[in-house]
């Protein structure tokens, strides 16, 4: 069995303006064209953090409803080529997401947080520019300059106070979202519906 670190899922981020600034399909060509090994591999075709994961562009920064799709519908070109790095999926239990994470490396960079009980974020500096962005909080500006991140919807019945985020040593991440069964339960028959 592969030995794992817990990673904190942290709750309380007051930082203001983070991802505000959204990552243009052009600007992505731009940052891809420049050739750097390591930005290819986080933001390369399969990766968790590819704009180009789900088939289209779309934004890492923003937030996006994974679980209301099924992984082998999304990812189904990505599979067949033998490019995807990701799944997900669910159990009467919880929301299970697993990700190779190329070029994060075997230390402890990647960071989870849960943004008002709604979305879980993905995201880590990348080490080359650590130093540099130290001065402001790079998740405020062209954050892909800097680091990485996806931010994923949380679905209603997500006990979002219980998320566990694991980190092997051969970069593959694992979170953990249990649901909530008492939400779900009474969400089946129609009562307490949204009695969060």
């Amino acid at each position: 069995m592969t030995s794992c670190l817990k990673l904190e899922v942290q709750t309380e981020d007051q930082t203001p303006h983070k991802w505000c600034i959204s990552l243009a399909e052009d600007e992505f060509k731009r940052l891809l064209s420049q050739g750097n090994p390591v930005v290819h591999k986080i933001f390369g075709e399969g990766s968790l953090f590819s704009p180009l994961l789900f088939g289209k562009f779309f934004d890492p920064s923003d937030a996006f409803p994974l679980w209301d799709f099924e992984s082998d519908s999304l990812l189904s070109n990505l599979r067949n080529s033998g490019k995807s790095s990701v799944d997900w999926f669910q159990t009467d239990q919880a929301y299970v997401l697993k990700a190779e994470l190329p070029g994060v490396g075997k230390t402890n960079n990647v960071q989870i947080h849960v943004e008002k009980g709604k979305i879980v974020e993905i995201f880590g500096q990348l080490k080359l520019l650590q130093r540099e962005s130290q001065k402001k909080d790079w998740r405020s500006c062209n954050w892909w300059e800097y680091g990485y991140v996806r931010r994923l919807e949380l679905p209603e019945d997500a006990d979002w106070r219980r998320i566990e985020a694991y980190l092997s040593i051969d970069a593959v991440l694992e979170i953990r979202i249990p649901r909530n069964i008492l939400h779900s339960d009474t969400s089946a028959s129609g009562v307490g519906k949204n009695s969060e």
